[in-house]
């Protein structure tokens, strides 16, 4: 199905576009493993504030989820427990608390991917720029040093606290997972993508036994703008996807 005539079956569905950017990043998600059974979610905020949102229904597997499943939550309401599909309460706590708190991270990304989280496994929980992946993220994620148990609304609360800075575009949630946030589905899903490949890179150069090729930080520094710059590339990995979904006869966008 072609998106345009998809665009005008579902115009009745608000933020449909974002619903299928959405549904690809869970379905792309999955097909690299980087899920946890129905553990993970991800958010994205749809109105100015940044408070509306976005996000998987509870315990929904990602390789099933559609544009129309998604759910639509208010950060500011109260009562978004209490009602029947209700979402995840972790994601709530979690996304819910971040949504109210930030409104520069209009969309999030948490999984426990399997290299981010060993990385948030170990003492140190730091990435030197050691190739051009690591660099990326140069300065730009926080380490979550206090893991409290599953991100209820506390622990949401607590973590939000740490994702103010708007250059700080990942928080390695010690002992937990990662945490991406992004300006849109496609600039947060090449983020999550990229920092799950850096983190391989440095778990297995920790492997090898032998001495890193650390960059100096001016070149790191310079290699993360030069990619921050680059043009249209998040976009780009979001669009090939989708086409390839295409394809393939995928329902995500439906």
């Amino acid at each position: 199905m072609s998106e345009a005539i998809d665009l005008r079956q579902h115009a009745n569905i608000d933020h449909w576009q974002e619903r299928v950017d959405m549904a690809a990043a869970f379905r792309w998600t999955e097909r690299l493993n980087f899920h946890e059974s129905v553990a993970n979610h991800f958010s994205l905020a749809v109105n100015e504030e940044g408070t509306q949102f976005l996000m998987n229904p509870n315990q929904a597997h990602f390789s099933r989820i559609k544009a129309s499943d998604l759910l639509m939550l208010d950060a500011n309401d109260p009562s978004t427990m209490d009602r029947p599909g209700a979402p995840d309460p972790s994601a709530w706590g979690l996304h819910g608390s971040v949504h109210r708190a930030c409104p520069h991270a209009r969309c999030l990304m948490h999984v426990h991917s399997i290299h981010a989280t060993v990385l948030a496994s170990l003492a140190d929980s730091n990435m030197p720029p050691i190739d051009q992946n690591t660099a990326t993220f140069f300065n730009r994620y926080v380490i979550d040093e206090e893991f409290g148990g599953l991100a209820f609304e506390n622990e949401g609360t607590r973590c939000a606290k740490m994702l103010t800075d708007p250059s700080k575009k990942v928080m390695i949630m010690g002992n937990h997972g990662v945490l991406v946030i992004g300006d849109s589905v496609a600039d947060t899903f090449n983020r999550m993508y990229y920092f799950e490949r850096a983190a391989e890179t440095y778990i297995r150069a920790l492997q090898t036994g032998q001495p890193l090729r650390i960059l100096s930080d001016e070149v790191a520094e310079k290699t993360a703008r030069e990619l921050e710059e680059y043009p249209d590339q998040a976009d780009r990995h979001l669009s090939e996807l989708k086409a390839i979904l295409d394809d393939e006869g995928s329902n995500y966008a439906t």
